[in-house]
């Protein structure tokens, strides 16, 4: 990368210019995991956590498409985009971690990682506060984009 996109030629914050840019479909996902611990995992029913706040799972997947769709309000310098789609899809995995998926598609100039990250972490955040009357010893482990198409170049993670 030879320069900050969002820096003008004075080194001052701007939004990046799209309107020269080719409309392409566009998707991107990012993973968000979130290691509960023990005691939290053996209250698992199935692959849904109950707490008195309601169900963990289905209560973060609403919370990570609505925070998607927040992304232009929330992050300085991202446009405002109508998502064509957003699903977050949330497991556990061998290792008994959470492990949240968040899919965002777009037709249109701009990508939507940060709307896919967003929502991710979100979701991961609403896990956490679902959860924190259990046990404060929560780590969100890491939010990572997985892999992008459309624009100027794909990305896939490795794994």
């Amino acid at each position: 990368m030879s320069t900050f996109t969002h820096l003008d030629a004075e080194g001052n914050p701007n939004m990046v210019d799209v309107g020269t840019k080719k409309v392409s479909r566009r998707t991107a996902r990012a993973r968000s995991i979130v290691v509960l611990g023990d005691e939290i995992m053996d209250q698992l029913e199935g692959q849904e956590l109950h707490t008195k706040k309601g169900p963990v799972f289905q209560t973060a997947v609403l919370a990570g498409i609505m925070a998607s769709k927040k992304t232009g309000e929330l992050i300085p310098l991202c446009h405002p985009l109508g998502l064509d789609n957003c699903e977050v899809h949330i497991q556990v995995n061998e290792q008994r971690e959470v492990v949240i998926d968040c899919t965002a598609r777009i037709t249109a100039k701009t990508g939507v990682e940060m709307e896919a990250l967003t929502g991710a972490t979100v979701a991961a955040l609403t896990v956490y506060d679902m959860c924190k009357a259990f046990s404060h010893d929560i780590v969100i482990k890491e939010t990572k984009l997985m892999e992008k198409t459309g624009g100027k170049r794909d990305f896939k993670r490795p794994g």
